[in-house]
Parts: C-alpha cells; structure tokens; sequence
C-alpha cells in the first residue's frame, strides 16, 4: 500500500449529520444538530483525516515531518497514517524536559504506530517555521521528508476542510467547530453556502487566530471565502487545560446524548453553543450544528 491508496482506508464519507434533543436549544426555537466527523475513521478522525488527506497524496510515500505539543491529535493521527499506510513518521514535540519523563498515553500511542519522537526546547519550537531551523531538523529526519505544519493547518489541509462545508451547505444557519491553528474553519468557511455562517470557538488563548485563519484562506483560495467568526471566551485558560465547570458541563451532555465528549476541543465548543444560546445569540427558528470533531482517548488529559 501507498500514501496514495487512501480509499483503501475506507473512510466514513459524508460523516453523519444527526438531530439531538436538547431543550436548552429547543425552548429558544433553536435545533441543535451533531456532525459526526470524529466517525470518519478510529484512527485518523474528524478533521485530522480532512486536513492530511491532501497532504498525505502530496507526500507520495515519502517519510512524513510534523510538529505539536504532548497532548496532540494531531501527531497521532500522523503516527496512524504512517503505520497504517507504510510510511515513516517524525515528530518534533514541544518542551525538551519531555525527552526524559515516561510518555503521556497520546505519545505513547505515537512511538506505539512508529512516530520517531524529537523534543526540542520551547524557543527552537517557535522557530520551527525559520528556515534555518526548519533545516537543522531535517538533517536528522529520513532523507527526502515531507513537512507538515503544527495541527496538520496548510493550503492543502484547508481545501481538504472545504469539503467539511460542502457536505453541511444548506443543511444549518450556524456551523459551530473548535479551533486549534485554524485549517478547519477556513476550509469549513469557504465551503458553506451563502447565507450561512462559521463559528470558531479557539482552544488556545491569545487573540491570534483570526489573522491565521485569513492566511490560510488567502493561500488555499487566494483570498477570504465564506462568513465566519470567532468566539475566545471558551479556552479555559489555555491548550490542554479544563475547568470544573467544563468537566460538569461535558459530563451532563454525556448523559444527556449518550455521546463520549472529547474535552479539550469538542467539550470547549459545545459549552460555547450553549452559552450562546442562552445569550439568545441565534434568532429562534435557527439549526445550529457542531461539528465534532474526534472523540476521547482512553486517558484523556485533563488540565484543572
């Protein structure tokens, strides 16, 4: 098998689009809708399989070069592939004082698939996109690596996304996904029909995104596309980090849908769902849809 055979994978395409009763949604009008995107496939799910799809077919085989921090989906996703579909995997972890600790459960599962794991110290990991740093580390990778950015968000993973918004065109008002670099709201943006709108709710703290979410549309599409907008009051503090309130909040919606909640993405936005909906921030008649965007591990960390 080749990183190009990826029918052979047999992904879950369209993902399903589900009702749910809610009646914090329903007592204002309002239809709460599941986007299923974390049934795509169990090892590369939601929008980790949307976003490397593309960059998988330009890699061709080729060793695969990428970046996150200890929690990152998306550097198992990238270990998945790699093991899946026969290719080597690197990744360049965040925090060199990692390099002599046991493994968390989500590295554990990367050097599990295969992933070859670097840490490097925090300041050579801001500079992972200088391109004097970017080339001592692909000394040390197999020769001829493919780099994919942090969180997997490129030109070609958001034109992978594109395909998220196509699938939903028509099918809500609001389209509500969590955020971590970006790649999938611009590509979920672009995607949309006219007249409805993309929600991100960022996990990370610091008020960037938007500029990253424009850069990326500007070298997907060449320019902006779609309506969406940002909501930062729902991080809790930052990347990897929860709250009480979070923890109770993904609890109670766990037993009200019998859905497992992944809490350091899908939980952040949905608690921004509701409380905008108690804020009356959607005009009642609306079908609100969130996308979910991959599902719990076993271990899943959780930063108080």
């Amino acid at each position: 098998m080749n990183a190009l055979d990826l029918s052979r994978l047999r992904p879950r395409l369209p993902s399903p689009l589900e009702p749910v009763e809610d009646e914090r949604f329903a007592r204002r009008g309002l239809t709460l809708l599941l986007k299923r995107d974390d049934l795509i496939h169990p090892d590369l799910p939601g929008n980790k399989w949307r976003k490397l799809a593309l960059n998988l077919r330009a890699a061709d085989g080729r060793p695969v070069l990428t970046f996150g921090g200890a929690y990152s989906n998306h550097l198992r996703a990238t270990a998945a592939a790699g093991r899946l579909l026969g290719f080597p995997t690197v990744g360049i972890v965040r925090g060199d004082e990692l390099a002599g600790r046991p493994l968390n459960p989500s590295l554990a599962r990367c050097a599990a698939d295969g992933m070859r794991l670097e840490f490097v110290d925090r300041t050579t990991y801001r500079a992972k996109n200088d391109p004097a740093t970017l080339a001592k580390l692909l000394e040390r990778a197999p020769a001829g690596a493919y780099v994919v950015p942090e969180g997997g968000s490129n030109e070609l993973a958001v034109q992978g996304c594109e395909a998220l918004g196509r699938e939903l065109s028509g099918a809500a008002d609001t389209v509500a996904v969590a955020c971590g670099t970006g790649g999938t709201l611009a590509g979920l943006a672009a995607g949309l029909a006219p007249g409805q709108r993309a929600l991100g709710v960022p996990v990370l703290k610091g008020g960037f995104l938007g500029g990253e979410v424009r850069a990326l549309q500007e070298a997907a599409f060449g320019g902006p596309r779609g309506d969406w907008a940002l909501d930062d009051r729902f991080h809790c503090g930052g990347y990897a980090r929860t709250s009480p309130a979070l923890e109770a909040f993904a609890r109670d919606f766990e037993a009200r849908h019998g859905l497992a909640v992944e809490r350091l993405y899908v939980a952040k936005m949905l608690y921004g769902l509701v409380t905008l909906a108690e804020e009356g921030a959607f005009p009642a008649g609306s079908r609100v849809a969130a996308v979910v965007t991959g599902a719990p591990e076993p271990a899943d960390p959780v930063r108080l």
